[in-house]
């Protein structure tokens, strides 16, 4: 268990260290903002669609280790999935990081499964699903910022 620890630390260092897709999507069809006032988090997220479908999806801005490698790879999850697939993802995603035992056994979280022992800390869950909050809220077309409380 400790092998599989070390992995999901590495992985989370390396996507703090090198976010993937951490730009600003110049004209964006949805995007919305995220704040963590916990611990002072800022996210904005961009999305492009081509029908139902995230063709590009990119955040910018300022977090935590945990926010940011969350952010990048969330982006790379979403990218060529359907919006009925995007809430799947967000729906698992959040009840894997508070510890619920949803109905995720059709859903593959891939990568994202290195955030499983988040549930132990309860300030980290918000680090973890601010930048899910943010894509729900853009991808729904909301214009107000997300908060985490």
């Amino acid at each position: 268990m400790s092998d599989l620890q070390d992995l999901y630390q590495e992985l989370i260092v390396d996507h703090n260290r090198r976010p993937r897709n951490r730009r600003k999507i110049e004209h964006p069809d949805r995007q919305a903002e995220g704040y963590n006032p916990l611990c002072g988090d800022r996210v904005t997220v961009y999305v492009n669609l081509e029908g139902d479908v995230i063709k590009d999806v990119a955040f910018e801005g300022k977090g935590c280790a945990v926010s940011t490698a969350s952010a990048s790879l969330m982006t790379e999850t979403l990218k060529d999935k359907t919006l009925a697939q995007a809430q799947s993802l967000y729906r698992c995603f959040h009840d894997l990081v508070t510890g619920v035992n949803g109905n995720c056994e059709d859903v593959s979280l891939g990568k994202l499964e290195v955030f499983s022992g988040v549930s132990k800390y309860p300030a980290r869950v918000k680090c973890a699903s601010l930048v899910w909050h943010a894509v729900k809220s853009a991808l729904e077309d909301h214009h107000e910022t997300v908060t985490t409380e």
